[in-house]
Formats: C-alpha cells, sequence, structure tokens
C-alpha cells in the first residue's frame, strides 16, 4: 500500500451480494478494505459482524474481520484515500428491455473529484459490451489519470466465499499496468488467473449467463413438449441422465429467474442488434414457463379458479437463498390472482409478514405449487387430497396419493441453482 493511502481497496457497491463477500475475502487475507454503499439500511448489521443476507461461511470471517481490516467508509470521498478502486454497483435493463449504461457513468463523475493519479480502478459489474473502454475515455477527457480493469465476477449467489477461493478470474485492462495491478490484488486469494483483452472480458461475462439461461430453456420447452403430448416428463429426464455420461449436464425444469440471467442475455441482445433469435427464445420459454403451470392448472382443475386457497412454496429465485429479485414466483403470483385464486406464499429464508409457514401452507391450500426446491421442503410430506405442481420434484407424498402425472417431475436430487 503506498503511503498516501489508508485503505489498500475501496469497494464502491460493497454492501452488496457481490461487493461485500469480496470485501470480506480481501480483508481476511490482509488487505485495508473500506466499503461504501447508498443502501444505508444494511450498514448498523454489517458494523455489527451480521450477514444482512445469505451467504455462506461468510458471517464468521466477518465477525473476525470488521473493524479490523475491514472498515465501513463514510462518503465517496474515501475514494481519495484508497489505492485501489473496485467498482461492484448493479447494471439493470430498463423499461424498454435496453441496458442502462449510465449509472456507471454517473458514478464515475461523483468519483473524479477524488481520483489519484496512478490510481487502480477495477471494474467488476456486468456491463455492456464496450462500456470499459468508454469509461476510460470519459475518466480521460476528465483528467483523471487512473488505470482502469474489467475484471468480472463469476461465483454463485451464496457460494461467493468459495467460489472466490476456487474459480479462475478473469483479468483485462484498458493499459498493461491495470492488467498487472489487477492480477496482482486477486492473486493474494489465490485464485488461478486468466488474462484476455477488455471486449474477451466483457463478452465472456454475458456468454456464460446467455447460455446458462438458454440450456434451462431447453429442458423448459422439452418439459412442455412433453407435457402437451401426455408424456411423464420425469421418466424421460430420468431416462437421458441416469448413467449416461453425455447427459449430466442436462438441467431439471424449472423457473429460471434471477437478476443477472435474462438481464446479461437482453444485453447481448442489444450488443448484437437484436439478432440474438436463441436468447429471445429462451426469453419467451422461459418467462412463459408460469403462464404454462396456470395454464395447465386450469385444464385440469376443468378452469374453475375461482376462490381455489392455491399455496407457493418458495419465493426465491433460486434454492436456498434470501433474494427475490426477479423471482417467477411472483409472476404466479399475479397470474393466479387474475383468474381469481386466493394465493397463499411461504418462504424459508425470505422474511414477509403476509407469508405463512409450509405446514399451514400444506394444510390449508388445496393447491400447491413448488416455486424453488429450498432444502427443508425435502422433508416434507404432502397431505391426501392436495393438488401438487412439483417441477423439482421435491416434495414426497402419501402412499395413495398419485397426485396428477403431468404436474410431477422426477424425485431425489435437487434441480441446480438457476442463477
Amino acid at each position: 500500500m503506498g503511503t498516501q493511502f489508508r485503505y489498500d481497496v475501496m469497494i464502491i457497491g460493497g454492501f452488496g451480494r457481490v461487493g461485500l463477500p469480496l470485501g470480506i475475502m480481501l480483508a481476511d487475507v490482509g488487505f485495508q478494505v473500506a466499503l461504501y454503499d447508498i443502501d444505508t439500511a444494511k450498514r448498523a448489521k454489517i458494523e455489527a459482524g451480521e450477514m444482512p443476507f445469505i451467504e455462506y461461511d461468510a458471517e464468521p470471517i466477518l465477525k473476525r474481520v470488521i473493524g479490523k481490516t475491514l472498515q465501513v467508509a463514510e462518503g465517496i470521498d474515501e475514494v481519495a484515500r484508497s489505492e485501489a478502486v473496485i467498482i461492484t454497483i448493479g447494471t439493470p435493463v430498463d423499461e424498454y428491455l435496453n441496458p442502462k449504461t449510465r449509472p456507471i457513468l454517473k458514478l464515475a463523475e461523483q468519483m473524479i473529484p477524488y481520483l489519484q493519479a496512478d490510481q487502480c480502478v477495477i471494474l467488476r459489474s456486468t456491463v455492456y459490451p464496450g462500456t470499459t473502454t468508454n469509461l476510460a475515455e470519459f475518466l480521460r477527457l476528465r483528467g483523471a489519470k487512473v488505470h482502469l480493469a474489467y475484471c468480472p465476477e463469476r461465483v454463485a449467489e451464496g457460494y461467493a466465499v468459495r467460489e472466490l477461493r476456487e474459480l479462475p478470474q478473469i483479468i483485462s485492462g484498458v493499459t498493461e499496468v491495470a492488467s498487472r495491478r489487477a492480477e496482482r490484488l486477486f492473486k493474494c486469494l489465490g485464485m488461478e488467473i486468466i488474462r484476455v483483452s477488455v471486449q474477451e472480458a466483457e463478452l465472456i461475462k454475458l456468454f456464460c449467463n446467455a447460455w446458462r439461461y438458454i440450456q434451462f430453456a431447453i429442458t423448459n420447452q422439452f418439459y412442455m413438449i412433453a407435457t402437451e403430448h401426455g408424456a411423464d416428463y420425469s421418466r424421460i429426464y430420468h431416462a437421458i441422465t441416469d448413467n449416461y455420461e453425455r447427459g449430466q449436464a442436462f438441467p431439471r425444469p424449472g423457473f429460471t429467474a434471477g437478476p443477472c440471467l435474462l438481464k446479461d442475455t437482453l444485453q447481448l441482445a442489444a450488443f448484437y442488434d437484436n439478432h440474438f433469435q436463441l436468447g429471445h427464445a429462451a426469453m419467451m420459454v422461459n418467462e412463459g414457463l408460469p403462464n404454462f403451470v396456470v395454464s395447465h392448472l386450469r385444464r385440469d382443475l376443468r378452469g374453475e379458479l375461482h376462490n381455489v386457497r392455491v399455496g407457493i412454496l418458495g419465493m426465491a429465485f433460486k434454492a436456498d437463498i434470501d433474494d427475490m429479485r426477479d423471482s417467477l414466483s411472483y409472476k404466479l403470483v399475479k397470474i393466479l390472482g387474475f383468474h381469481g385464486a386466493v394465493v397463499v406464499c411461504s418462504d424459508e429464508y425470505i422474511k414477509d409478514p403476509a407469508f405463512v409457514s409450509k405446514e399451514e401452507l400444506l394444510a390449508t391450500c388445496r393447491v400447491v405449487i413448488v416455486g424453488v426446491p429450498h432444502s427443508p421442503y425435502k422433508s416434507l410430506t404432502v397431505p391426501d387430497g392436495v393438488h401438487l405442481v412439483d417441477l423439482w420434484g421435491v416434495l414426497r407424498k402419501p402412499a395413495g396419493n398419485q397426485g396428477t402425472p403431468w404436474l410431477e417431475a422426477a424425485r431425489g436430487q435437487l434441480g441446480q441453482p438457476k442463477e
């Protein structure tokens, strides 16, 4: 650390699901780290050594480093006291499903008065291709003589602490100095480094998420095809994957959502002048699955959902986390409500006073839909007479309760997280 700097690293967006785990890990290997975030609601918990969201294995490390090598910055002016600045703010799409690029430039405008010559600025947010070089030019024209790198994160939400130690880190820089300094920083976490160009790094992140999104769309489309023709997809899936090496990567069907996969597929489509037909098709399939489920539920119940009590187990966007951003379970709530159903929701990790316990939901609902396969659901048994919609195959039924064949998926292993 240079003598003029108080911190080795400042993380902007440091209370979030990308920034906070990274800050904890860097502080744990001895860096002096400052966290800055406009989401002040999380500050008290973090300063008390408590994680404000589920991130497995993180809280013991947070308790160990907070107030020592990990500090909470009072304001963005602390940029001036940090040798490296890592940007982890969100990059959403707008109401027209186009990428929002302005938040990065707006942040840069706020940082410019505090940037010091020879600082390393690392952009870690997922960005529209070309954003990094545009940001470099934006800073140069305003006299900021910094070294800009782009180093995308690729960890699974909830498992960042584990994966930051294990997954290779993509490193790119607008200058060679930026690449070298970013590499030196991330190498301290013990990870393998892969050096690429800035454009390649931006596309790697988008390609990875779009590829996963398309994979899930394939199995969801196959599920729809089988169901429409009266075939049991659980038996098909078992036959495809059981002891067949080339079928092992075949994902299970289920709601595919969250703040990244759809968004990044749309960013890639926009970059390719909306010629990304596979991405658009995947969006239609994955976003259409809740409608498909309700349509078949209405057919199975002979069109009558009015005043039927329907329970949704799991409102997060993937299993065993507390993040509800862009969860398709909420879309399911709206569709069911449109058709007159009385919808009851439950989740093991999201705190909402309107939710009921999983036990109450099973005991009081005529129809139960599994929105996401949280691990605690594996121990549940569906009561006799309950109409079950379980694409994931996570719930058990008592003997004699055969349910409805099209509604059931394979039993056993849970589907992989859809993010």
